[in-house]
């Protein structure tokens, strides 16, 4: 039996793999695995309701990681509050941080979207070098085009 989201998951897969981008391959053949062994498969609904919270604590593990090694002092990180590069930084975390929010609500009450916002960030990790942490940012800038949340 052909199955499409398969064989678009394998075409994404050597695009990543094609364009370097470990992550997304890596991440793409994890799932490609988890459809192909059938008890594996009941993880999917775990993941897709997980996954990305999942996903936000590992990154902000590996952000707050140099605070807690004790690689970024908080003398240091303090005194770099002091410039207007880090206090524009300081602004527009909280504007990302807002629109991500509005992304995850797009997302969760209009699932159609979805699809676009995923083959625009794959697109955008495997040709242009961005990082996979786009559908969620993608999601709340269209929540700001659309007037929805």
């Amino acid at each position: 039996m052909f199955d499409l989201s398969f064989f678009i998951l394998l075409a994404l897969a050597a695009l990543s793999a094609f364009s370097h981008n470990t992550t997304v391959t890596l991440a793409i053949i994890f799932l490609l695995v988890l459809r192909l062994i059938p008890p594996l498969n009941q993880a999917f609904p775990w993941i897709e309701k997980q996954g990305v919270t999942l996903g936000i604590i590992i990154l902000t593990i590996g952000v707050m990681a140099p605070l807690a090694s004790g690689s970024l002092s908080g003398p240091t990180l303090i005194h770099s509050l002091l410039s207007w590069k880090s206090l524009l930084a300081v602004a527009i975390g909280i504007f990302v941080s807002w629109v991500g929010g509005r992304g995850v609500a797009l997302m969760s009450s209009q699932p159609t979207v979805v699809g676009g916002l995923l083959i625009g960030t794959i697109i955008g990790v495997s040709l242009f070098r961005g990082v996979p942490v786009g559908p969620l940012i993608a999601a709340g800038l269209l929540s700001l085009l659309i007037g929805r949340q």
